[in-house]
């Protein structure tokens, strides 16, 4: 992997042992995530990541990098505020640049209702110390002179909540940052080697079945995204989780700046910029269930056109590709976070669209109960058992889209 803002990365080449004290089933962000923090900060280096694939070959190569705190409900405000400073210091951390970018990001609002959330998002916010708040049209203009807030005449901009640490991140930087400081601390990073089976017994999750044979392993934890009803119905789990498509594509570059995120809670619509110049557009996740990626003629007609109603220099832009991604689901749009009733079987999931933005702090918390069996203050929320004990954390406003 070489570039202009990248150096050429090889993992460690490791042979397949018949035991672990750790195995992550995913390579993805998360799950390369955990495997980092699980070396480093506890020294827990017997460790193995297993990828079907490709490390990022799937949501976490597709999702539209942006980084961002500004939630809804008092369980996710915290968590992702402690995500966002973990963020700004990663690319230190893991001798790897990022390329994070603090660019700001304007969720503008084109009714009284959405006006409304957003001001009440911004208290909350406030209330724990995470930069939002609502601004007036004249002070968008000021802060985005590119925004039309006439909403292309038909969609007039009436406010916007503004939320200053917005920022985005290169994404297969992101998964690469993590491999390869992880595989310097020893960990095996296994691509092109799935599971087809979770073992256990009478006292819990024992290991996993492979093509090459049975693994042994102290603790399971399944990392795989969209993909996480499957893994889970092999330890016997039937979860409340649906997968659901999103989609997004990017145009050629664009040689002005854009001064930010900007997207739109009424018109389902987000858009940011490359490192490169590129425009991101990406939308609202759709509502039917499946497991294919691949995208479609109509999202690219009416994401275009929402984007145009907003930054009317878009029109003049050109689509160079487009693409499609997992989201995993959950009744209460956050995340499933912890051990599961299987003993050592644990969860890294319902990630939906969240899931690189809280990356960091996942990986840490989950590192740290996988480690000493105690469940951090920031997890507890967030209980694979918390749909049976009626304690949901209701966030479906911060996650449509972006």
């Amino acid at each position: 992997m070489t570039g202009l803002f990248r150096r050429r990365v090889f993992l460690r080449q490791a042979e397949l042992k018949g035991r672990y004290d750790v195995v992550i089933i995913g390579g993805g962000v998360n799950g390369l995530s955990l495997a980092y923090n699980l070396a480093a900060r506890h020294g827990i280096r017997d460790v193995a990541v297993f990828e079907a694939g490709y490390i990022g070959a799937g949501a976490s190569g597709r999702n539209t990098q942006v980084v961002r705190a500004n939630y809804n409900t008092p369980e996710n405000v915290p968590l992702y505020k402690a995500s966002l400073g973990i963020w700004r210091t990663l690319s230190q951390e893991l001798d790897f640049n990022i390329q994070f970018s603090t660019q700001g990001e304007l969720d503008l609002c084109h009714t009284t209702d959405s006006l409304e959330v957003e001001r009440d998002k911004s208290l909350l916010n406030q209330a724990y110390g995470v930069q939002t708040e609502v601004v007036t049209p004249e002070e968008i203009a000021r802060i985005n002179p590119l925004v039309d807030l006439t909403g292309g005449g038909s969609f007039p901009v009436l406010g916007a909540s503004y939320h200053p640490p917005g920022a985005t991140a290169r994404h297969d930087s992101v998964v690469w940052g993590y491999a390869s400081a992880a595989s310097r601390l020893g960990v095996h990073v296994h691509e092109g080697r799935g599971v087809t089976g979770i073992r256990a017994d009478g006292d819990g999750c024992t290991g996993i079945m492979t093509a090459a044979g049975p693994i042994e392993a102290g603790a399971v934890i399944s990392a795989v995204a969209g993909w996480t009803s499957i893994v889970a119905g092999m330890a016997g789990l039937k979860l409340p989780i649906s997968t659901h498509p999103l989609q997004a594509f990017v145009t050629e570059p664009y040689r002005h700046d854009l001064d930010g995120l900007v997207s739109s809670m009424d018109l389902y619509v987000y858009i940011s910029q490359t490192a490169r110049g590129e425009l991101l557009v990406g939308a609202e996740i759709l509502p039917y269930n499946t497991y294919s990626t691949r995208s479609t003629f109509d999202f690219l007609s009416e994401a275009a056109k929402r984007s145009i109603q907003i930054l009317p220099f878009m029109a003049r832009a050109r689509a160079m590709r487009q693409w499609a991604g997992l989201c995993d689901m959950t009744p209460d749009s956050s995340p499933i976070l912890g051990e599961t009733e299987v003993p050592r079987f644990f969860l890294m999931a319902g990630m939906g669209t969240w899931g690189f933005k809280g990356s960091p702090i996942f990986g840490r918390t989950m590192a740290e109960l996988v480690a000493t069996g105690r469940t951090p203050e920031l997890l507890a929320p967030f209980a694979p058992d918390r749909f049976e004990r009626d304690r949901m954390v209701p966030d479906a406003a911060s996650a449509g889209t972006h």
